[in-house]
């Protein structure tokens, strides 16, 4: 990836997505946030944008699992237990699913924001500064 360190923007877009948690798009932002800090192209924004959404899935991981525990010693029946059990892993995996792949999205578009407005141009690439010609 680029000269800034991976694995500390992807925390960063971590604590992002969870303090936006109340939002609907906070893992995008969280993606967007980690891929501008990570001044990549748009394939290093996804995967950094990923990483971030794995990251912020260990804590969801964590507490499914309490969930589970929790559920299962309410439930007098085994069976209960093993149903309880399997639709909190649906329910995981529908999470992890939407989290890190709403993550990868907002890599890609944090990454395609900063080649177009903070990769020290203005936005227009066609106009970028060149080095001026000489006529002899």
């Amino acid at each position: 990836m680029s000269e800034s360190n991976t694995w500390i923007n992807a925390i960063i877009g971590a604590v992002v997505t969870v303090l936006l948690s109340f939002t609907a798009v906070s893992p995008v932002i969280g993606g967007a946030v980690t891929a501008y800090l990570e001044k990549g192209t748009t394939s290093e924004g996804l995967r950094s944008g990923a990483l971030s959404g794995a990251i912020v899935l260990v804590p969801m991981v964590l507490l499914g699992f309490v969930a589970i525990l929790g559920f299962g010693l309410f439930a007098f029946d085994p069976g209960g237990a093993i149903a309880i059990g399997l639709f909190v892993l649906i329910g995981l995996a529908i999470a992890a699913a939407w989290t890190v792949g709403l993550s990868a999205l907002g890599g890609y578009l944090g990454a395609y924001l900063y080649a177009e407005y903070g990769g020290g141009g203005d936005g227009n690439s066609e106009f970028e500064e060149t080095e001026p010609e000489v006529r002899v």
